[in-house]
């Protein structure tokens, strides 16, 4: 199959959160230079090397306008950075934001809301926007699976875990954000919903999910709807429901019956993941 050419029109999956990023590091380096013009060259240089703080903010910056090993690829549209280099800007934006939040905290309880609205105005409103940028670099940083649920694809993402289903080798390769869990073979696989929830038969039948190509001898294809995942109602402790993919290999000798990996259905998306998925397994 050939594949699309990327051009500008058509920017690869990521691009976006790579310019959303740098977009970012430019707008904190510029109120970070305007900042530092206001003071003496000589002060701005030894309150930097002064303060540690200074210098998390250079690394930060460093990082998040150079984005070192940063590459958009199709594969996996939702990481476009490294494991480290993601992981090193949740760990500094969420630095960042608590002392943001901190400074403006401890600056309105000292001058008052009066003085507060004043100082926000005069900063042209910097002391909101700078918690918010921290805060979005947590969100577009958080963990995520490889890509979105695509039945008909046979991918699957739930939680921040990522499943791809093969129908030519009956293999499964699972994902935790970037990095691969392994691959196994689909027939010793199986979907476990936590205790307590029961899974019947439902009346209502949803579109089939076929294993194997279209037209394959042996292919088979059952209601997606012939087993009712849980709902998301949370327990009355406001636990979430979860789901466990399961291993179990007669051919591994102290491997049998072990946990793949097991995640908290938050959305409506994982649930219907976790039961295609489910339905998918039961067919092989």
């Amino acid at each position: 199959m050939a594949r699309t050419k990327e051009t500008r029109a058509n920017a690869a999956p990521g691009a976006g959160t790579i310019f959303a990023l740098r977009a970012i590091g430019l707008v904190l380096a510029a109120r970070w230079l305007f900042s530092m013009a206001q003071m003496d060259l000589a002060a701005a240089l030894s309150a930097m090397v002064s303060s540690p703080w200074a210098c998390i903010n250079l690394v930060f910056l460093f990082l998040l306008l150079f984005l070192p090993g940063a590459r958009a690829v199709a594969e996996r549209p939702f990481h476009p950075l490294p494991q480290w280099l993601r992981q090193a800007l949740r760990l500094f934006a969420f630095l960042g934001f608590l002392f943001a939040v901190w400074s403006v905290g401890a600056f309105v309880a000292n001058a008052g809301w009066r003085r507060a609205v004043q100082a926000v105005a005069a900063t042209n409103g910097w002391l909101l926007v700078a918690p918010l940028l921290y805060a979005a670099v947590l969100w577009i940083c958080r963990p995520r699976p490889l890509w979105r649920t695509n039945i008909a694809a046979r991918r699957f993402a739930i939680g921040r875990y990522a499943v791809a289903l093969d129908p030519v080798t009956r293999t499964v390769s699972v994902w935790a954000e970037r990095r691969k869990v392994g691959q196994y073979d689909a027939r010793e696989l199986s979907v476990r919903w936590a205790a307590g929830q029961d899974l019947r038969p439902t009346p209502a039948a949803t579109p089939a999910v076929v294993f194997g190509g279209v037209g394959e001898p042996g292919a088979t294809a059952a209601p997606l709807g012939s087993v009712a995942a849980p709902a998301l109602a949370r327990s009355a402790l406001g636990r979430r429901p979860k789901v466990e993919l399961l291993w179990d290999s007669p051919a591994a000798a102290g491997h049998n019956r072990q946990t793949v990996f097991r995640a908290t259905l938050t959305t409506e998306g994982d649930r219907v993941a976790a039961r295609a998925l489910d339905s998918t397994l039961r067919q092989v």
